[in-house]
């Protein structure tokens, strides 16, 4: 019931910001349409470095998908843990020198900057 609850709390708070990104991409299919009447009308692009207009029915912004990726993109943005102006996560973290786990923020010295390389071995 709890968990329930909060999922239906958390969907309220993203509903309007889910609204509005709904929107923006509705819009978007009016100016696809919009640019399909202007190469019906005859209308040439101003520059020759400029690409030619795509317009095709599969290039629409207002589909099941891309709301749906909306939706996920902003429910993942609301839940992370580090936020704009807030005290940084305090999550554990592997040292590479002696491999044991720390707190990352225990690894701060002072009031010097507190530096993480995020590197790849590929």
């Amino acid at each position: 019931m709890a968990r329930a609850l909060k999922h239906a709390a958390l969907c309220l708070m993203l509903l309007p910001r889910f609204l509005l990104a709904a929107v923006m991409l509705w819009l978007l299919d009016f100016l696809c349409i919009r640019k399909k009447v202007l190469l019906k009308m005859g209308e040439t692009p101003d520059s020759q470095d400029d690409p030619p207009v795509c317009v095709a029915d599969s290039n629409k912004m207002f589909t099941l998908e891309s709301l749906r990726a909306v939706w996920y993109g902003q429910k993942l943005d609301f839940l992370k843990s580090a936020h704009l102006g807030h005290t940084a996560p305090n999550t554990e973290v592997v040292l590479v020198q002696d491999r044991r786990q720390v707190r990352i923020l225990d690894c701060m010295k002072g009031k010097r900057p507190l530096i993480l390389n995020f590197g790849s071995c590929s």
